[in-house]
């Protein structure tokens, strides 16, 4: 079993509560909009980062996280992108690839809604994490966690860190 911490669209800013929420984790898969590359940093040197980059983000970021990440965890084939949509509102990019590689977990940021949505027509599991920042128009700041077990994902939580504007 693989303990995943996800979150999207930090936009320079990471609440040290990111931390304790991902303590257990095995991993921590960023789906873009990181903003300051130390924000990468420092979750790089707290757990196994994986990460792509979004569109706010500068050269220094797209020179270390690429557009789009294709791995496995657990038997698990993961996609992760920053803009893609979901289920029945794909990109057209994104539907393409889903229905080329037939990922089983696709993953992706960018809206700052968090989404958990499975598209039993392309029989892939939607995750989008919401947004952990400041920046944007959410109005409260979400991570999902959950585990990897047996090329399933499992006991999935949404956790909120608390209203965006708001430090706690």
């Amino acid at each position: 079993m693989t303990k995943i911490g996800l979150l999207s669209d930090t936009h320079s800013f990471l609440d040290k509560k990111v931390f304790e929420h991902f303590k257990d984790c095995d991993e921590i898969w960023h789906a873009g909009d990181i903003g300051d590359i130390d924000v990468a940093d420092q979750l790089e040197n707290f757990k196994k980062f994986r990460a792509v980059n979004g569109n706010i983000d500068d050269k220094t970021v797209k020179a270390v996280y690429p557009n789009d990440l294709f791995f496995e965890v657990e038997g698990l084939s993961v996609f992760i992108t920053h803009i893609g949509g979901y289920p029945g509102r794909y990109t057209a990019r994104v539907k393409e690839i889903l229905q080329k590689k037939k990922p089983g977990l696709y993953i992706c940021g960018h809206s700052h809604i968090l989404k958990v949505m499975r598209d039993k027509k392309l029989d892939v599991l939607h995750l989008n994490p919401g947004a952990v920042g400041h920046h944007g128009f959410h109005v409260m700041r979400t991570l999902l966690r959950f585990d990897i077990e047996e090329r399933r994902p499992k006991n999935l939580e949404a956790i909120e860190l608390g209203k965006r504007g708001k430090i706690d």
